[in-house]
């Protein structure tokens, strides 16, 4: 039977619906199963999403600190250390010139030897003195009558220079063993090597390396109070921050001093001395403090080329410390005693004084240093 052509049209209308459907839908795909598989939607096709910015912080901020306050320093303190050594003869008699026991033959040109084993404390110290007990001449010629005449050759202030002492007094009973020339040609040695020296009833000043200023001021036997006291006040005159007596006297061989030693020391104390420093007894004798003082009676031999054979051979180097604070007068500190054999050797002298190990000699030169030795006093034969 025909179809109405209005069936016929509306049949094609819905035919060609489903075939366009089918072309809208490419994207629709088919497993080889027969099922339809969903692709998933490409991201490609998405625009980039940003993550959301957020504004600038600005760090926080510290309250202000104050700056620390340093706490007040204490004022500076200076420190000094003198030295002090008995009785140094650098030379030997005519007679004993060429023996080979003797001083000048033992010594030869090792001008080091003598302080070798002492060397260490004057090295380190900031100011030495010793007693030179003898002229430094090359002339014969000017020797007196005495007994006892000692000469050792100028090149001897090697001695003094290689050793590092620092001052001498020349107030004693053996300077001018060879007359006014001997001393004379004393006096240049030392001038020329820079060596401190004091004259019997003089003064002289020494400034140390360290800044501090000494004065010093020597006398020998029979002094007056009066002297000593106007040597004193022209050396405070001087700007002296630190004044030494050095005396020669008191009796040899004897190991306490005289009534008058005694007056003479504490006058020189009282009138502003800070140091006696005494020799000549050949002995020790005891070391006294005194009105914020110190005095050495007597510290005996040291590098004595006087003799070959001594009757005593205890002696002590003698260090005192010196204390002072920014702005401020010195002031002494401690006393430091270093007992000594005047030799390196036993039973006899060869010139190198050397420091004891502790022991029954040791603590003798301690007794006659603090006044309890008991033994007797010696009689001399130099």
């Amino acid at each position: 039977m025909k179809l109405k052509p209005i069936l016929l049209i509306i049949l094609c209308v819905l035919l060609l619906g489903e075939i366009a459907v089918l072309v809208l839908l490419p994207a629709n795909r088919q497993s080889p199963s027969g099922d339809l598989v969903l692709q998933e939607p490409s991201s490609a096709t998405a625009p980039p999403t940003e993550p959301p910015t957020e504004p600038p912080t600005e760090p926080p901020t510290e309250p202000p600190t104050e700056p620390p306050t340093e706490a007040p320093t204490e004022p500076p303190v200076k420190h000094y250390t003198l030295s002090f050594a008995g009785d140094c003869t650098f030379g030997s008699t005519r007679k004993n010139w060429t023996n080979v026991h003797h001083f000048v033959q033992t010594i030869g040109e090792n001008y080091d030897y003598p302080f070798d084993n002492v060397r260490q404390y004057f090295e380190q110290d900031d100011f030495t003195l010793i007693n030179l007990e003898g002229p430094l001449t090359d002339s014969t010629s000017g020797a007196s009558n005495k007994t006892f005449v000692f000469r050792g050759p100028t090149a001897y202030s090697q001695i003094m220079t290689g050793s590092s002492v620092d001052a001498v007094t020349l107030a004693n009973n053996h300077a001018m063993d060879y007359g006014q020339e001997g001393y004379t040609s004393t006096v240049n040695v030392l001038k020329e090597a820079g060596i401190t020296y004091v004259e019997k009833n003089s003064t002289a000043i020494h400034i140390t390396e360290s800044g501090l200023i000494i004065g010093l001021y020597a006398g020998a036997f029979d002094m007056r109070a009066k002297d000593v006291e106007a040597g004193i006040r022209e050396l405070q005159n001087c700007g002296a921050q630190i004044i030494i007596c050095a005396f020669h006297w008191g009796n040899e061989g004897e190991f306490r001093p005289t009534a008058s030693q005694e007056q003479i020391a504490r006058a020189a104390i009282d009138a502003g001395a800070h140091i006696v420093y005494g020799h000549h007894p050949h002995v020790l004798q005891r070391i006294e403090e005194y009105n914020d003082g110190y005095i050495f009676y007597s510290l005996g031999n040291f590098s004595f080329g006087g003799a070959a054979l001594p009757k005593d051979y205890d002696t002590a180097l003698v260090q005192v410390e010196v204390i002072q604070e920014d702005g401020q007068e010195p002031q002494l500190g401690e006393l430091t005693i270093i007992p000594c054999s005047i030799s390196s050797m036993e039973n006899q002298n060869n010139f190198q004084p050397t420091p004891l190990e502790p022991g029954a000699v040791y603590n003798r030169v301690l007794s006659k240093l603090d006044g309890s030795y008991t033994g007797p006093n010696y009689k001399l034969d130099y």
